[in-house]
């Protein structure tokens, strides 16, 4: 293995269209990144098939599972009987490499539970965080927590804040950050009591500096806050409407310049600034969230993602492990 060369584990079975798609999610990935190791985990005959000849002699290998995460499986299940399918053994995997991280598009509890069961947490970290990037009206914000609490306290939003801090630090070394709380008005006394708790939290430790309180969610891409921290509910319905906007607003554009030869002709005028605007906020480009907050380094990719947004997931996952977010994020956590 080539010094200091990162290695990205992918479960190759996970989400759907797989493992057509994951694959060449992977061979989009490696023709940017060429000296990355990849592992695939699933079922080798297949696997094998829908590689192409040239990425069958080159830095991938092959681990054979048989056992897959249903998306139907509970809890009880995942702990039970799920341990040793492609996402158990992934992660299993990445636990004795250095400078590794692992890529699921299956089912989020499963990940989410066996990252938690295989990996650890941090020290000093309760709970891991889905985080991941989101556009806004400058470059991008971070967002956290986007799905793995349905219910948290103060304290882990405190967590939440210093792990999304850490995590901007790496992405943009140069700027100071902005935090800000998710809540339904920017006022002290507004929203629920752990909320109010945690904006005492904040304003009590390192990050008062930096923190701006309370953010409407109706300011989340205006670039008014680089650091949103919210609850995992709260946080998950956020991006699905956000997302379900995105594809609203560019499919009926699209029918928009459809509808006569005038508007035609209008888009052949505006196709490069509507190119522009449709690349930013494309969420392909920003497939792939991190259980922020565990021993170790665990992407989540959306199921039903193409072939490139899960290239995507692959390159934060290698964006992440490259910069050292989670050596960050133990420095930091001796300052609380």
């Amino acid at each position: 293995m080539i010094n200091n060369q990162i290695t990205i584990v992918v479960d190759a079975m996970g989400g759907d269209n797989a493992p057509l798609k994951t694959i060449k999610g992977v061979e989009i990935f490696l023709s940017k990144n060429i000296n990355t190791k990849i592992i695939l985990l699933g079922d080798k005959n297949i696997i094998t098939k829908n590689l192409s000849k040239k990425n069958q002699l080159s830095n991938i290998e092959i681990i054979h599972t048989l056992d897959t995460v249903l998306e139907d499986d509970t809890a009880s299940t995942i702990i039970r009987h799920r341990t040793n399918s492609s996402i158990g053994q992934g992660l299993d995997v990445i636990k004795n490499i250095k400078n590794s991280g692992f890529v699921s598009a299956g089912n989020t509890a499963a990940l989410m539970i066996l990252s938690r069961l295989k990996l650890g947490m941090i020290e000093g970290i309760d709970r891991p965080a889905i985080c991941s990037v989101i556009p806004n009206k400058k470059d991008f914000s971070i967002m956290l927590d986007l799905g793995a609490n349905v219910s948290v306290d103060a304290k882990n939003l405190l967590q939440f804040a210093v792990m999304g801090f850490c995590y901007h630090s790496i992405l943009k070394p140069n700027k100071k950050p902005s935090i800000g709380l998710i809540n339904i008005g920017t006022e002290d006394n507004k929203g629920l009591e752990f909320l109010r708790e945690a904006s005492e939290l904040i304003q009590s430790s390192f990050l008062k500096d930096y923190f701006l309180g309370f953010i409407e969610p109706n300011k989340i891409a205006s670039s008014e806050c680089d650091i949103m921290i919210s609850d995992g509910y709260t946080g998950n319905i956020m991006l699905k409407t956000a997302e379900g906007m995105s594809q609203f607003i560019t499919n009926n554009l699209k029918e928009v310049f459809l509808k006569s030869f005038k508007n035609k002709f209008a888009f052949k005028i505006l196709e490069n600034d509507l190119k522009i605007f449709r690349d930013k906020i494309n969420p392909d480009k920003y497939n792939g969230a991190t259980f922020i907050g565990v021993n170790g380094t665990s992407f989540k990719s959306h199921g039903s993602a193409s072939p490139y947004a899960f290239s995507c997931a692959i390159q934060n996952c290698f964006d992440f492990v490259k910069n050292k977010v989670n050596e960050n994020i133990r420095e930091n956590f001796k300052n609380i």
